[in-house]
């Protein structure tokens, strides 16, 4: 019997992978934006 496809055809331990790496690379980018935000805060207030 065949394995069962997902709806983006990976396999369990390929989405895995995919999503070990997809958190690492969001955290990154969260990251990054968030001293962004904080340093044109520094720079021009807003509020």
């Amino acid at each position: 019997m065949a394995e069962q496809a997902s709806l983006s055809g990976l396999t369990p331990d390929q989405a895995k992978e995919f999503h070990e790496q997809f958190k690492v690379t969001y955290t990154a980018f969260v990251g990054i934006a968030a001293v962004a935000h904080i340093l044109v805060l520094a720079w021009k207030p807003w509020f």
